[in-house]
């Protein structure tokens, strides 16, 4: 082999020789081939523009979780308050209907009998006729609200008077009332309880009044 190929002669890329000139043969045109240049003033700085906005957005997303997170720590503690304030006023209400089935006479709680005279308002904690001597604290010997309590819980009892018993539906085969002995009363002490979870000044604490009408034969 010569060093060719058929019907192609074989071009050698022009090599100066030595001490020789680096100008091509004449009749060849220079080919000139252009590398871009990047300068420092063609430079925009999208880059860091595309992170500062990243950076804003992530710091948004953070303060948003953060800001959720703390509102339902808030509604969290308002919901347990008023659960434990609910309890207190429901241990008070069974207080004082145990102070009504212990009591020997309707003369020692407030009278709002129809003969009492005394005009009673619909919620005895607010009623300033009612003595304060009537409000009862309870003691943490028959209850203990424990340390998250904002106090003790209070109840008021009431009178409201001796009323005849509705008629039952049912009836013995011995003509009784409903499913009672023969002779039972048709007549019943009624009494009013009133119970609050704490004292009346809480402040931000949760506050629940409770409210029951106990029947003592």
């Amino acid at each position: 082999m010569n060093g060719t190929f058929p019907g192609k002669p074989l071009r050698r890329p022009f090599l100066p020789a030595l001490g020789g000139s680096a100008t091509p043969p004449a009749g060849r045109a220079r080919r000139h081939v252009r590398v871009p240049r990047f300068r420092r003033h063609q430079q925009r700085g999208i880059a860091l523009l595309v992170a500062l906005i990243l950076l804003v957005v992530i710091t948004l997303v953070g303060l948003a979780a953060v800001r959720g997170t703390l509102m339902q720590q808030k509604m969290t503690s308002n919901f347990y308050d008023r659960q434990l304030a609910f309890q207190l006023a429901e241990a008070a209400l069974r207080q004082g209907e145990m102070a009504v089935q212990a009591a020997a006479s309707p003369s020692v709680f407030y009278d709002c009998s129809p003969t009492g005279g005394n005009l009673c308002l619909s919620n005895a904690l607010t009623d300033t006729n009612v003595p304060a001597a009537d409000l009862v604290t309870v003691s943490a010997a028959s209850f203990n609200p424990g340390a998250l309590a904002v106090g003790s819980p209070q109840y008021v009892v009431e009178y409201l008077g001796n009323f005849a018993l509705p008629k039952s539906k049912v009836t013995q085969l011995s003509n009784c009332s409903g499913y009672a002995p023969c002779g039972r009363t048709l007549t019943a002490d009624f009494y009013r309880i009133t119970a609050r979870s704490g004292p009346a000044d809480v402040q931000d604490r949760a506050s629940v009044v409770l409210q029951s009408v106990y029947q003592k034969q």
